[in-house]
């Protein structure tokens, strides 16, 4: 790091999302050029959900700035204030910090409240995973507004490289780098499936069944009881599910699988696995089933078929390993079924990793950091 480090500003929200950025941060760690700085908000500071961001310190980063903003609600309402909070705590970390550019990460709400706090500020924004669609949650039209106030796009696909242009974006400040998740399935030393059902205290003589279910925000969360109703059948299969974000309706769905999990011995609920214990728990996994974006991009990369449950992910790209389902138990049961005799293609839709580097790069060609920008016409 140089005196004329460009500080570049990276915010987390989730375990999630901070798992797809860990190899970034990791880059822009080695540039001379550049200097990261680290906001983490939401989920990560919250006891409901693991108080994630110790993983984040284990890791060896440092964290310049806490971001509390999670009302502990089910409701709209309290996502709304949830927003409202990160506004407020945004503007003081950014004030602080004075960063020469915020990277955002995908179309949650606490990077909506980020983003237009940098909007305003006048601090350029660069995102990434613009230009996909999830027409099931607000989540959608969250992604696209933070596509409008952003500078630089970095998208997963062409297809998303050519929708972020259809929104007015310049071609020349969009690059199709591909998805960060896959970067980790190259770069991690996945656990073995001995290592793996010890770590997690699983039942050596069943399979596994990796369940991710979130809140359809543009829905509503009952979705996840026919969902449970059909895994009642599979006694004879350790159930592994991670919890819900905080989005309306999550809290609901937590609590309905907490109950579920007293009543059935062959079930387990994570706050978060990790992306070591995750991605090798798809690797070991006979099916991944819920409504996570992970089950389209990351999840066919291990040769896993993933069962996408509900509207959520509706219109979002995805390979044919993908096999969709209704939210009704008959569905579900046709669902499982043909997931378990499928036996590929697994189309690699989303790039073939070295995504970190490919951003740094870019982002070092930029000879000046500017909100300022036009409105392309196709």
């Amino acid at each position: 790091m140089t005196e004329l480090s460009r500080k570049v500003c990276v915010i987390s929200g989730s375990r999630a999302e901070y798992g797809l950025l860990y190899w970034l941060m990791k880059e822009i760690e080695q540039e001379d050029e550049m200097e990261l700085q680290l906001v983490v908000t939401g989920m990560h500071l919250s006891p409901e959900f693991g108080l994630t961001f110790q993983q984040i310190e284990n890791d060896g980063f440092s964290i310049n700035e806490k971001v509390e903003m999670v009302v502990s609600s089910d409701s709209a309402v309290g996502v709304a204030k949830s927003i409202g909070l990160g506004t407020l705590g945004f503007s003081d970390a950014f004030n602080r910090l004075k960063p020469d550019i915020i990277l955002i990460l995908g179309d949650r709400f606490e990077m909506l409240a980020a983003a237009q706090t940098a909007l305003v500020m006048q601090i350029p924004i660069a995102h990434i995973h613009g230009g996909e669609l999830t027409l099931g949650a607000y989540d959608d039209s969250i992604r696209h507004a933070i596509t409008k106030m952003a500078t630089w796009h970095f998208v997963s696909s062409e297809s998303h490289r050519k929708r972020v242009i259809q929104l007015g974006e310049n071609p020349n400040r969009i690059w199709n780098v591909g998805a960060l998740g896959i970067e980790n399935i190259l770069k991690i030393s996945l656990l073995s499936k001995a290592e793996l059902y010890a770590k997690l205290n699983l039942n050596a003589n069943k399979p596994l069944f990796i369940i991710t279910y979130h809140s359809e925000t543009n829905g509503d969360a009952f979705g996840i009881h026919p969902l449970l109703e059909a895994l009642t059948e599979y006694s004879h299969v350790n159930l592994v599910f991670t919890k819900a974000n905080a989005d309306n309706g999550g809290r609901y769905i937590n609590k309905v699988i907490e109950q579920f999990v007293v009543e059935n011995e062959n079930a387990s609920l994570f706050d978060s696995l990790g992306q070591l214990n995750y991605l090798s728990a798809v690797k070991h996994s006979q099916i991944v089933i819920g409504n996570s974006s992970s089950g389209l991009i990351e999840v066919p990369y291990l040769h896993t078929p993933t069962i996408n449950c509900g509207g959520r992910q509706e219109k979002r790209e995805r390979p044919t390993s993908v096999i969709d389902s209704a939210l009704d138990l008959p569905s579900i049961q046709e669902a499982i079924i043909e997931a378990l005799q499928y036996k590929g293609p697994y189309d690699q839709l989303f790039g073939s990793g070295n995504v970190s580097i490919k951003i740094v790069k870019e982002l070092q060609k930029i000879s000046s950091y500017s909100i300022q920008k036009e409105f392309y016409d196709l």
